[in-house]
């Protein structure tokens, strides 16, 4: 079973590894910002990994249904850039620790800034943009 912060610090290398510090830190905040809302799994791996399945197949999400792209985009979740694995790693471990403020100002949502607008930011406020991501809360 992988753990938390390993959960994290792959959503972080996935998600933002390209990003300023600053950004991969309010991916990192969002993610954990959904354990705490009742909306959302309440384990880290869980809220990364939350997907749509097939009924017979349980194992395997739906390709492209996934709450972050990366899980299930058919592309190999083997983290190829060992430093920013590394710094990815500790950034989680700091999150995960409370060891930073959030900087995400409570955002639960975010996409990128090249990306129009998709269906579920219409009910959302915009708190942030930081590199290539807007998010919401």
């Amino acid at each position: 079973m992988i753990s938390a912060v390993m959960c994290l610090a792959l959503n972080l290398y996935f998600e933002a590894r390209d990003q300023p510090v600053a950004g991969q830190l309010a991916v990192g905040f969002s993610t954990m910002n959904r354990v705490r809302d009742t909306r959302y799994p309440d384990t880290v791996c869980g809220v990364v990994q939350q997907a749509r399945y097939y009924k017979w197949d349980r194992e395997n999400p739906i390709r492209n249904q996934c709450q972050y792209s990366w899980f299930c985009d058919g592309i190999s979740d083997l983290p190829m850039d060992d430093r920013a694995m590394l710094d990815a790693t500790i950034l989680a471990q700091n999150i995960y620790y409370g060891k930073l403020p959030d900087n995400s100002q409570g955002a639960t949502h975010y996409h990128a800034t090249w990306i129009d607008a998709p269906y579920w930011t219409r009910d959302m406020t915009v708190v942030l943009t930081i590199g290539q991501h807007i998010f919401y809360k």
